[in-house]
């Protein structure tokens, strides 16, 4: 299906990319088409959205024109990992050409509590034009907001019916004042997400084909994720900036799950699974610019403290609760941790020095983890036996100072060339149950080449050293009671470090699309995956360690295209992924994919039409399974079926909308699990997870208030 889906548009782009660009948009509204070849920027004024009718800055980002939002979290060999760094979350938009200074929130919730009305237009560009943080980046939006003053308000009311009727119920609202230089945002929401989901489990054994136990399961995740949030912005001139952001968000998670086990040698019984997660975070982010010596000065300081209270609960039975089932054993876990985070930086920027663009910075951070882990098996008579963990208590120390240097230079009116330097000092400590301290020193040096060469034709080429963050997390044991296994913990792990060599080509494709190919091959070395660790007792866990050399080859397709000639106001969109993933595996000695999420596809089809009041669409993905390569199994996840969503949205007035949508996912997972490991199996258990969520049905109200932004469009247009 992806095959021909590839084709189908290939040919499209093909002939799209051979006629000249059109700039034609809806009747009454305006559009942006890409400017001549010394253009380093194409703008889109706000009357090219009111066909979308957007309620945020993150409705208007999702509709630009080729642009796939870039969120600035990264995902490492065995999972999410922390990203290093207030420069590792940079993402790819830019609010009124500056970085917002935070982290823990990522820019798609920032844009989500600015109001649409406040976006005079969006500008895209090459990343240098923002900074070292995106210099890199092929493409970076700028939202330009208003400073008229008054008043901007959004409130959305929603609730999404799941297939056991249950009803969730959400709200959330943002508002923003503005008066002269100053601005002040405040934002709040429910943030709740309850949902249900029906599966079974077989597992059989691989030797013989027999069955081992067959489960039926019951899921309930509820989710409560309220926020406030608020930001006090001063700006004065580009040079002449003040910013303060706050976010509290006391999040909150809670899993019942029933399981009907049917063992092939023993009577059918009933156990129960609970987690009950609390784990707050607060972050106060705050920066500072002034002119200096030609150029421009920056401070900022953030602030991240997360709390984890985790408790889990494995309940065990003789039989259905029904017929009077006792609990006869089970396990509890409780992880109680604190992380925070602390990070300083100044910068001087200059446009002009000596006809290059210069950056100079350093940057400070001091991470921290203290965490402690109590596993125990509860033994029929409901005495509770301490189950021993190689590293269950420990603190972790990280200390880390970075500086760095950028240059540009405008080559000529097509080429433009950026680099730069980076050179960062760490000191990790690991106390408790282990003890490990280690120094690291790296050199990160990048180089960009950017090349326009007219007839809309854009290229881009990097090069460029990275270094990812470790999540202090793995250095600790704990217990995966959800699929009953340990996870060892792993006090040497060091970050793996990535050589990225990156190309991106673009067009414009039927007048306002655009055709993009990302490209590249990523050379890693002490690669993060998944190791065997024993201890002195020579009891053996899977962790998470560092390999050999790992290799990585993508390229990433975009295809969005206006298809109005077919049908008045028809857009489409195609994303997809090809790549292919290498490292030697530690035990088998042969070469596989990395663990985690590196499907080697996936796609992504959005096709809308937007006709005055009334908007409806489609989306379908997909993507190849992927797995976890750990050393006790390989756990690898893949769809039932493509993932769709469908929607209808009704505008009765520019300030209001009613969007009603539909989705369903079908997720299947399988384990090949080996005992006591892979090195050496005794025992291969195949293990096949369905999981269904079934239908569900969203009906959201968006109401808008105000129009101090919308006064100052107004005044521009005139």
């Amino acid at each position: 299906m992806v095959r021909h889906l590839w084709l189908s548009t290939v040919a499209v782009t093909a002939v799209a990319l051979a006629a000249p660009a059109l700039a034609q948009g809806p009747a009454g509204g305006s559009v942006a088409s890409p400017g001549p070849s010394s253009s380093r920027t194409t703008v889109y004024d706000s009357g090219y959205f009111a066909q979308f009718a957007p309620r945020t800055a993150l409705d208007i980002v999702q509709h630009v024109p080729g642009f796939q939002l870039d969120l600035g979290v990264t995902q490492g060999a065995t999972g999410n990992v922390d990203v290093r760094g207030f420069a590792g979350t940079a993402g790819n938009v830019v609010l009124n050409g500056a970085r917002p200074s935070t982290k823990s929130e990522t820019i798609d919730t920032t844009l989500q509590r600015i109001p649409a009305q406040r976006v005079i237009r969006v500008e895209l560009g090459s990343g240098d034009l923002y900074g070292s943080d995106y210099a890199g980046k092929s493409q970076v939006l700028n939202v330009v907001l208003s400073s008229a003053g008054g008043y901007d308000a959004n409130v959305t009311v929603g609730a999404v019916r799941r297939y056991t009727g249950f009803i969730q119920p959400n709200v959330s609202g943002n508002i923003v004042f503005t008066k002269g230089p100053s601005s002040v945002n405040l934002s709040a929401g429910t943030g709740f997400n309850k949902q249900f989901e029906e599966g079974t489990d077989t597992v059989v054994e691989v030797a013989t084909g027999d069955p081992v136990v067959f489960r039926r399961k019951h899921n309930t995740y509820a989710n409560k994720n309220p926020f406030i949030a608020a930001a006090y912005g001063l700006e004065r001139g580009a040079n002449d900036a003040y910013h303060l952001n706050l976010r509290w968000q006391p999040s909150k998670f809670d899993l019942f799950q029933k399981n009907i086990v049917t063992p092939s040698d023993d009577p059918q019984h009933e156990d129960n699974l609970f987690q009950h997660y609390r784990d707050p975070v607060i972050e106060l982010g705050v920066d500072a610019t002034r002119p200096l010596a030609g150029g421009a000065i920056k401070f900022v300081g953030l602030a991240t403290r997360r709390k984890r209270h985790d408790i889990d609960s494995y309940v065990q039975r003789d039989g259905l609760i029904d017929d009077g089932g006792l609990i006869n054993g089970g396990f509890d876990q409780l992880i109680d941790a604190r992380r925070n985070e602390t990070i300083g930086r100044v910068s001087w920027t200059r446009s002009n020095l000596l006809g290059l663009s210069f950056e100079a910075g350093a940057e400070v951070a001091y991470n921290t983890l203290d965490d402690h882990v109590e596993l125990n098996e509860v033994e029929e008579d409901g005495t509770t036996v301490p189950v021993d963990l190689s590293i269950a208590n420990a603190t972790v120390k990280e200390k880390r100072g970075e500086v760095y240097l950028n240059l540009g230079k405008q080559i000529s009116p097509a080429l433009r060339v950026d680099g730069g330097v980076n050179y960062e000092y760490s000191e990790l400590k690991v106390r408790g149950d282990a003890t490990a301290d280690r120094t690291l020193k790296f050199l990160k040096p990048n180089v960009t080449f950017d090349w326009k060469p007219g007839k809309g034709w854009h290229s881009q080429l990097s090069i460029r050293r990275t270094v990812a963050q470790l999540d202090f997390y793995d250095f600790i044991s704990f217990g995966d009671l959800s699929t009953q296994r340990i996870n060892g913990g792993n006090a040497n792990l060091e970050p793996q470090r990535t050589w990225e060599f990156h190309g991106t080509v673009d067009h414009p494709l039927l007048g306002d699309g655009l055709f993009k190919l990302d490209f590249g091959y990523d050379l890693v070395s002490m690669l993060q995956d998944r190791v065997l660790i024993c201890d002195e007792d020579d009891n053996c866990f899977d962790a998470p360690g560092n390999l050999g050399t790992g290799k990585r080859l993508f390229a990433n397709f975009t295809f969005d295209a206006p298809l109005g000639m077919l049908w008045k106001g028809l857009r489409a969109k195609l994303t997809s992924t090809i790549q292919r993933t290498r490292v030697e595996d530690p035990i088998s000695g042969k070469q596989r994919n990395w663990s985690g999420f590196f499907p080697n596809w996936q796609w992504d089809l959005t096709v809308r039409r937007d006709a005055g009041p009334l908007s409806y669409g489609f989306e379908v993905f997909d993507n190849q399974h992927f797995t976890f390569f750990r050393t006790d199994e390989f756990d690898t996840s893949f769809n039932g079926a493509p993932g769709w969503n469908a929607f209808v949205e009704y505008r009765p007035s520019s300030k209001t909308s009613v969007t009603l949508n539909v989705d369903h996912t079908f997720g299947k997972r399988r384990r090949l699990l080996f005992f006591p490991n892979r090195a050496q199996p005794d025992t291969v258990l195949d293990e096949l997870r369905e999981r269904d969520q079934h239908i569900s049905i969203g009906l959201t109200l968006k109401q808008s208030f105000g129009g101090g932004g919308a006064k100052a469009v107004a005044s521009k247009d005139k």
